[in-house]
């Protein structure tokens, strides 16, 4: 697999909004989607079996909770930058994610496209970088 690739892995029990996100990441360059699931158990052994560097996760589960998913990753997989996409977007769910150690935190109805374009500039931070043009030497 290329190292520059961004492996992003979806936890989204809806598989509508599930296959959108997918959908909507696979085409970014320097991107990846290397798997999706669920629920809690699958994702975490998902994340870590396929060397996802990247979580999308919903905290509303129905087996376990996104919140738990965050604390077994920041504790096992802390490597794994996460990113919730949720329509639990009040201040206490804001609160918990970042305490249970989430990166970013989107509202899935009115930040959507953000999370997208957050995850893009997380793929173009990878990209190997032109190097910077040297004046040629006399």
């Amino acid at each position: 697999m290329d190292a520059t690739l961004l492996r992003v892995y979806v936890v989204e029990p809806a598989i509508a909004i599930r296959r959108r996100v997918a959908a909507l990441l696979e085409p970014l360059a320097g991107v990846s989607v290397v798997g999706e699931s669920e629920d809690h158990a699958m994702a975490f052994a998902g994340i870590v079996s396929s060397g996802a560097d990247v979580a999308v996760i919903e905290l509303r589960l129905p087996s376990g909770s996104g919140l738990e998913l965050l604390g077994a990753l920041a504790r096992f997989a802390p490597h794994v930058t996460t990113v919730i996409l949720t329509n639990l977007s009040g201040p206490a769910f804001r609160a918990a994610s970042h305490d249970a150690g989430a990166h970013y935190f989107f509202d899935k109805t009115t930040e959507f496209e953000l999370a997208c374009r957050t995850i893009d500039a997380l793929a173009h931070a990878r990209r190997p970088q032109p190097a910077p043009e040297r004046a040629p030497s006399c």
